[in-house]
């Protein structure tokens, strides 16, 4: 059962220049050996589960000096609880962003068209070749990779403000990935190249960043599609 797992009071980074909380629920559909959450897929069960009524309490008290909400994860969007999670963060008159791997279409786009969310941040894993690698799962799952390409062109065509996010890994994305990552998010308004930081907790334990030097090339590469590309955490 996937519950609220995590309670960051605030940050300064996850939502532009609003002041923000993030909330962390847990459970995954994803399997990415790069996953610093990984806690929240595989050990989901013994975490402890905040109660939605006390972060509703500590939001109303902090109303003059918060923004907006982040809903993270693990996989939001899979998540039993979340429309009304959002209608009680939205009546306490906050922003609502939310993180996700855009592998649910349909709530993706029901969330957009019932305008119950303010900006969405899609991680877009890597290039068509190497997704299933990316994603650490096989080939059978392919209806979640077709729910990522018609989310990722409910973005490109959607009003909502938003922003696709590849979280570059040495071991996973080499140039050639990289042309191929072009290709699916041709005409996207924002991309962010994220550094990769092993900081102990991810799925696998030998994994690499991207190089400085490289991800500028990257970045070059892809903003001849993209009319923003830009890098996180370098």
């Amino acid at each position: 059962m996937n519950k609220i797992v995590g309670f960051e009071k605030l940050s300064l980074v996850d939502f532009d220049s609003y002041v923000t909380c993030t909330i962390f629920v847990s459970d995954c559909n994803f399997r990415c050996p790069f996953c610093h959450n990984s806690s929240l897929v595989i050990e989901k069960d013994s975490l402890k589960e905040y109660k939605k009524e006390e972060i509703l309490s500590y939001l109303e008290s902090r109303k003059k000096m918060i923004d907006a909400v982040c809903i993270s994860g693990g996989e939001p969007t899979l998540y039993t609880g979340l429309d009304n999670l959002i209608d009680d963060v939205k009546k306490l008159g906050f922003l609502v962003k939310l993180d996700t791997n855009g592998s649910n279409y349909e709530v993706l786009k029901r969330l957009i068209s019932e305008k119950k969310i303010d900006y969405v941040a899609m991680d877009v894993k890597n290039g068509n070749e190497s997704y299933f690698e990316t994603i650490g799962l096989n080939k059978k799952y392919i209806n979640l990779y077709d729910n990522v390409l018609k989310s990722i062109e409910l973005l490109k065509k959607s009003d909502i403000e938003y922003e696709f996010r590849t979280t570059l890994v040495n071991e996973f994305h080499k140039e050639k990935d990289i042309y191929e990552l072009r290709d699916l998010v041709s005409g996207a308004k924002k991309l962010f190249l994220q550094k990769f930081v092993d900081r102990g907790t991810c799925i696998r334990n030998d994994l690499h960043e991207v190089s400085l030097e490289l991800a500028l090339k990257y970045k070059e590469i892809l903003e001849k599609e993209v009319k923003e590309v830009n890098l996180r955490g370098y």
